[in-house]
């Protein structure tokens, strides 16, 4: 049976379907998946904490769009992340009642919904709440020292309400094995492995036209270090283009000097046109995941990553990139000294990015549904 055919019978199976999201306000890797969600359940509803319809496609906008009551406040679209401590006892507000299937797509308080008797809770974990779990994943936020000295109490706090959220979903599904063993150490649930969706297709096709340049691709925010990036390919003495845009904006324009290039956010037919052209990309953070790396590879252009998080599982040392370990500058450098001594093959590279396709992802998510049932 086909991947479509068994997506049907899925849906035939559950007619009514709450799609659950954190916020909808820009686009990135876990809105990929509620994207994709949507493409398998066409006549879902989805809810959500905030939501901004200017950024997305009729995929979303076309439907039912359930927020809560944080969507009133005002600038609430633009401060949603400070509104994060109130979000849990928002979502708990929803009622799913009359929903035969509910799915949260889950990086904070999404899988907070709580479901009628008799409803499966399949949560697509994107990770566990960050920033509670993982103090340090703060340390580059631009927070101020009063509001810094209130953090353990407040990250206690959403700790407890954290794991009274993780007993709700009946399956968890984790996007990496990086974050199904946090799931594992955080909730102490067990949890199915399926990697997001990648829409591989434009890049697999995307001729190489190697420049002498190194690329960073993506949302500029304090994890993503940015930062180590340009200070990296500086020492190395090489060329590099950021492009994306973010509140880590200021602090990376700081450090740019002459070799660098700030383009801010760029076009679909921009991005390629880039990628095209990098000699590699550079993506020294650390990711649950990390769609953009899978993306490069498709377009067959190698990656140098921090060796910790998904770049683990999707770049593959010495063959389709570089993974470093030393978080500094200096190892940026070296990791890219050590990739130009490397001669990569592109169709290898390309090869690889395959294991992360959009059919692979709903054949596995079909399964896991079709097979879900309510705990007792």
């Amino acid at each position: 049976m086909s991947p479509r055919s068994e997506s049907r019978d899925v849906r035939d199976r559950f007619p009514r379907v709450a799609i659950v999201h954190d916020w909808l306000t820009i686009p990135g890797g876990s809105e990929n998946v509620v994207l994709e969600l949507l493409e398998m359940f066409p006549h879902a509803e989805l809810f959500t904490s905030i939501y901004d319809p200017a950024p997305w496609p009729e995929t979303i906008t076309g439907r039912p769009v359930h927020v809560t009551w944080l969507d009133r406040l005002p600038a609430a679209r633009r401060l949603y992340p400070r509104l994060a401590p109130l979000m849990g006892p928002a979502f708990e507000r929803f009622d799913l009642s009359g929903f035969d299937l509910v799915i949260s797509s889950s990086h904070a308080n999404a899988k907070n919904v709580h479901t009628p008797p008799g409803t499966p809770h399949v949560c697509y974990c994107h990770t566990p709440m960050r920033y509670a779990w993982e103090p340090e994943f703060l340390e580059q936020e631009a927070i101020p020292p009063a509001v810094r000295r209130m953090l353990p109490p407040l990250l206690a706090w959403l700790r407890r309400r954290d794991l009274r959220g993780a007993v709700r979903p009946d399956v968890f599904v984790a996007n990496s094995s990086h974050v199904a063993e946090r799931i594992r150490r955080f909730y102490g649930r067990e949890s199915e492995l399926v990697y997001p969706p990648v829409d591989l297709e434009s890049f697999l096709s995307l001729p190489r036209a190697e420049q002498d340049y190194y690329l960073v691709l993506g949302r500029v925010v304090p994890y993503k270090r940015v930062d180590l990036a340009v200070r990296g390919a500086a020492l190395a003495g090489r060329p590099l283009k950021v492009a994306g845009d973010g509140r880590a904006m200021d602090a990376v324009r700081a450090l740019a000097g002459p070799g660098v290039e700030l383009l801010g956010r760029v076009s679909d037919e921009r991005l390629r046109d880039l990628l095209s052209g990098a000699r590699a990309l550079l993506f020294p953070g650390e990711e649950d995941f990390g769609i953009v790396p899978v993306e490069a590879q498709a377009a067959g252009v190698p990656v140098i990553a921090y060796d910790r998080g998904g770049a683990t599982e999707t770049v593959r040392d010495g063959r389709t990139g570089v993974l470093f370990s030393e978080h500094t500058p200096e190892g940026v450098a070296a990791a890219i000294e050590r990739f130009e001594a490397m001669a990569l093959d592109s169709e290898v590279i390309r090869e690889n990015a395959r294991r992360f396709g959009r059919e692979r992802f709903r054949a596995q998510m079909d399964t896991i549904i079709s097979g879900a049932r309510t705990r007792a």
